[in-house]
């Protein structure tokens, strides 16, 4: 299948820069796939649409401000954006610098408080790298770090990224480890989980740490050429159960984001797991463990567009955006959202 069949117009002034005033404020539309129909709501109107016993499925992952600069021996700057640490003191990332530096070169990161090696260069930007300090990394990088945020959302300086480092976070964000932020989740607020709770609707939380395998593009011409990257996913047992207890009682499985759908579908069955998935799901796909998603809308010609044609339909997806351009719904990470039931 062709990546380009995945392809829509999206004119610019539609991407949100910043979020709504409110986490509660965004609109929802919502697809009936049996039907084709599309609504117009608001995300405060979600409870509406579950009822006791469907367990509503949230990506408890936490952001961490990944987003470093540093300084070669040279003295050239270096950007990075740390993915994971894949064992202790060795981080993949991507790197960024006026002149590519080669495997062995040494940066300062952090006011001169970490150190950096390059052990390995990498495909697109890749690296991997050893990082010492005195302090622990996940302390420095709250005070040096920045958010993680994507390159079609602009900032111009530090400064500017104040309101982003509560905003591009979950209210239930608690296990560090994303470089990327379950944007779904980005509109839930205490009282909306609260009017959840008082409708029997339980959250169950999972974790998936979003990294490169999220929001790499895809560039090959053929959607099965394109290499998803693994991300690291934990499923407890107390979800797991949360979960069977759902199917026994014949309710529905609401996935909060993809990155809910893509550890829902990395389980052979509803148990608890742990592991690396990199899961690519495309049209046609069966789904096993999901009945209904809520989710941001998605650039064009991503895995994330592709994963909501093979819930719906491409012709039924691409319909429901031409729609919400039309009503200039906001996009992408800050953007609305759509619920597919």
């Amino acid at each position: 299948m062709k990546t380009e069949l995945f392809d829509y117009h999206l004119p610019e002034t539609l991407i949100a820069q910043h979020p709504a005033q409110q986490r509660d404020q965004s609109r929802m539309l919502v697809l009936h796939r049996a039907s084709g129909m599309l609504e117009h709501r608001t995300i405060r109107d979600l409870p509406e649409y579950l009822a006791a016993p469907d367990c509503l499925v949230l990506n408890n992952t936490q952001v961490i401000p990944a987003r470093l600069f540093g300084q070669k021996e040279t003295g050239g700057k270096i950007e990075l954006l740390l993915l994971h640490e894949e064992k202790p003191q060795h981080w993949r990332a991507l790197l960024k610098a006026s002149r590519r530096p080669a495997p062995g070169s040494h940066f300062t990161l952090c006011n001169g408080e970490a150190n950096a090696t390059l052990l390995q260069d990498g495909e697109k930007g890749e690296a991997l790298l050893h990082i010492e300090s005195n302090r622990p990394l996940l302390e420095l990088l709250d005070q040096y770090g920045l958010p993680p945020l994507p390159p079609y959302i602009r900032r111009k300086s530090p400064e500017d990224y104040t309101t982003d480092r509560t905003r591009y976070q979950t209210i239930y964000a608690s296990q560090p480890g994303a470089a990327a932020a379950p944007t779904a989740g980005l509109h839930f607020t205490p009282q909306l989980l609260d009017h959840l709770k008082q409708k029997g609707i339980h959250p169950c939380q999972l974790t998936l740490h979003v990294g490169l395998g999220t929001f790499r593009p895809v560039t090959a011409e053929n959607i099965t050429d394109h290499t998803m990257h693994a991300e690291q996913y934990h499923v407890t047992s107390e979800a797991a159960q949360q979960l069977q207890e759902t199917r026994q009682n014949g309710g529905r499985i609401l996935a909060v984001g993809s990155t809910s759908v893509r550890t829902l579908e990395s389980l052979p069955s509803l148990q608890p797991a742990s592991g690396a998935t990199d899961i690519f799901i495309y049209p046609p796909y069966t789904f096993r463990h999901t009945d209904a998603i809520l989710t941001n809308f998605h650039l064009p010609q991503s895995t994330l567009l592709m994963m909501m044609s093979a819930f719906s339909s491409r012709e039924q997806l691409l319909n429901a955006y031409q729609e919400a351009v039309a009503h200039q719904y906001r996009f992408f990470s800050y953007g609305d959202c759509m619920l597919i039931l």
